[in-house]
């Protein structure tokens, strides 16, 4: 099977994560964020790991600075991309909020790329949160989109068919 990378978005809190770990012992596939080594500087600056607002809007900022310095976080998951080409894992989740980054990532990567925008439920429409990564996560042109809107027991199935039939094609 040929190795795929999912550019995968979405503002906070649309379960991007529970999503993938649906996929735990039915497909193999690595998760990465360019916001993990963000989260490693934020640490040590005092971040305990909260997901509110202020510490969305810290990380996001944080992150804008590490681009514009040396655009670390790209860096980072193209070099998580090279270990996924060499694993025996077929999908790659990229977790990339920014349009400008999704769309420099889709052009420097490896594998054939999809984007996928997990939309959010009706609680969390039209929330701002305050920071551009966010808040600006609809304006790009993404190839796929999936509505994660659904309790847990009913969405899996559709996730599941989904990944197969869409992204895995």
């Amino acid at each position: 099977m040929e190795k795929v990378t999912i550019v995968i978005n979405g503002v906070g809190g649309t379960g991007k994560d529970v999503l993938i770990d649906m996929l735990m012992g039915k497909v193999k596939f690595y998760n990465v964020s360019t916001i993990t080594p963000v989260k490693e500087i934020a640490m040590h600056c005092g971040w305990k790991g909260e997901k509110t607002d202020r510490a969305r809007k810290f990380l996001a900022d944080l992150k804008k600075l590490m681009t514009d310095y040396n655009d670390y976080p790209t860096n980072y998951v193209l070099e998580e991309q090279d270990e996924f080409i060499r694993s025996d894992a077929n999908l790659l989740f990229v977790h990339i909020r920014e349009p400008e980054e999704i769309a420099k990532f889709v052009s420097l990567s490896k594998t054939k790329t999809y984007t996928l925008l997990i939309l959010p439920r009706a609680e969390l429409q039209g929330k701002v949160y305050g920071n551009s990564s966010d808040d600006n996560v609809a304006n790009y042109p993404y190839d796929f989109t999936f509505a994660n809107d659904k309790p847990l027991d009913e969405i899996e199935p559709l996730w599941l068919d989904f990944v197969r039939e869409k992204l895995m094609k």
